[in-house]
């Protein structure tokens, strides 16, 4: 079940939208406390990439390791990052539309120990904090208009 979904449509065609949020070096444009996203596996994007994201959390840095585990281009992107008995994974579907592409975005929570299933609420509040509004910053950072 779904921890949370975001829905949102973009100005812009559907290969533009598809690689920009793809593009791991643009995530601190899209994901506030994101400052860095570097690629760890060389060669194209695809299922079974790692990269290492650090974000600034309460004013220290965390670190995670996340996998692409679904690539369609123009279609679908997901990526899963794990950690002591947690696993977050967040899902990307693109359609075409009339003005451009809607992105529809879902984020999957898994538990796997008592502790993780005691926070869980808590955590998922936590990532819509962070989070939720990401697909608004996507849009804003897609549709500015170059002078």
């Amino acid at each position: 079940m779904a921890a949370f979904t975001r829905e949102i449509e973009i100005s812009k065609p559907i290969e533009e939208v598809f690689q920009y949020i793809t593009d791991v070096s643009k995530a601190s444009k899209i994901m506030r406390n994101v400052i860095e996203s570097n690629w760890i596996t060389a060669g194209p994007v695809m299922v079974g990439a790692k990269f290492k994201e650090v974000r600034e959390i309460r004013g220290k840095k965390a670190e995670s390791i996340i996998e692409v585990i679904a690539y369609e281009p123009n279609k679908r992107y997901s990526v899963k990052s794990e950690m002591k008995g947690l696993e977050l994974i967040y899902h990307y579907y693109f359609t075409e539309s009339k003005i451009g592409t809607i992105v529809q975005f879902i984020c999957d929570v898994e538990v796997y120990t008592f502790m993780m299933k005691l926070t869980k609420p808590m955590f998922i509040k936590i990532l819509q904090k962070e989070d939720g509004n990401h697909l608004e910053n996507l849009k804003r950072e897609m549709e500015k208009v170059s002078v």
